[in-house]
């Protein structure tokens, strides 16, 4: 059963990722099912894994929120990192480019893209290996946490986001601050629902993307996307069409959002322990083995 609500929660970051995804890019560069589908298989698929390598089984609500937001990091991680270093493809329809680039000018080199993905790769196992060794003493105050280790995934969007934008759209002081911010406040909320410092500040990128994405996608939706800027829109017909998916998208949100009002009201009556396990469960489960009989 844990399983299947793993791929769920998955499959819900998918459907998640995919709509603001499309909803974006669908009047430049039409609709097709299979990309629609892309990120819902993915983060499907690596939903078990992401629980395993993070040791979080989503149980109760505190551990399913959680587990979402790391799902949401590690799909966006992996496709990103495939569109900027492996996938080859035609980057004259976008104003940014998609693919590495070094001050705005295209790494053409594959060979050098895929050298390059190979680091990058490394440096997030690298880092997540860091975060798991790390064991914070006892009463180390959540908000210590967030402000430390919580913002790293906001700095480095941060700086990543500088690196490719800023030499064709200029420096933005907000925006570069804006990912730092978001993701303290989010890696606060999940170290104060029993978080690790691994999974508090993965899940806390993955909460900045879809909050960052949201806000761009639907609170501006007329105003094309960096990538787009001055490109001609070719799909006018999805102007409209694609607002039949925003009840799905809500719809997300609104579990999201759920599953943290009842983990943050079940912490005020029973504290968390790291990976979103109570104390109450965990002194049942220690009553539970020592009322096993031992084997001889």
């Amino acid at each position: 059963m844990t399983l299947l609500w793993t791929v769920l929660i998955g499959v819900a970051v998918g459907a998640h990722t995919s709509t603001w995804g499309m909803y974006k890019d669908a009047p430049h560069e039409g609709f097709t099912l299979p990309k629609y589908l892309r990120s819902l298989l993915l983060a499907a698929v690596i939903a078990p894994l992401v629980a395993r390598v993070f040791g979080i089984a989503p149980t109760d609500a505190a551990s399913a929120v959680i587990l979402f937001g790391c799902i949401y990091a590690m799909e966006r991680a992996s496709l990103e990192a495939w569109k900027t270093f492996f996938r080859a493809e035609d980057q004259s329809k976008y104003a940014i480019p998609m693919q590495l680039a070094v001050f705005g000018r295209m790494v053409e080199s594959r060979g050098a893209r895929a050298c390059f993905g190979a680091l990058y790769l490394g440096a997030i196992v690298g880092g997540l290996a860091l975060l798991s060794s790390y064991h914070p003493a006892p009463g180390t105050s959540p908000l210590f946490l967030a402000l430390t280790i919580g913002a790293l995934g906001g700095w480095s969007s941060a700086f990543g986001g500088a690196w490719k934008d800023a030499p064709i759209e200029g420096f933005q002081l907000l925006k570069f601050f804006r990912s730092p911010l978001l993701a303290a406040g989010f890696a606060y909320l999940l170290f104060r629902l029993g978080a690790t410092p691994a999974q508090g500040t993965v899940g806390a990128i993955g909460y900045t993307v879809a909050t960052t994405e949201t806000y761009k996608t639907f609170f501006f939706p007329s105003q094309p996307r960096g990538k787009f800027a001055g490109k001609p829109v070719r799909f006018p017909e999805w102007l409209e069409r694609r607002k039949r998916f925003v009840p799905l998208y809500v719809a997300v949100w609104g579990l999201v959002l759920l599953g943290f009002g009842l983990a943050l009201a079940g912490r005020a009556t029973s504290p968390r322990l790291p990976g979103g396990r109570s104390r109450s469960g965990a002194a049942a489960g220690a009553a539970a083995r020592a009322a096993t009989p031992a084997r001889a």
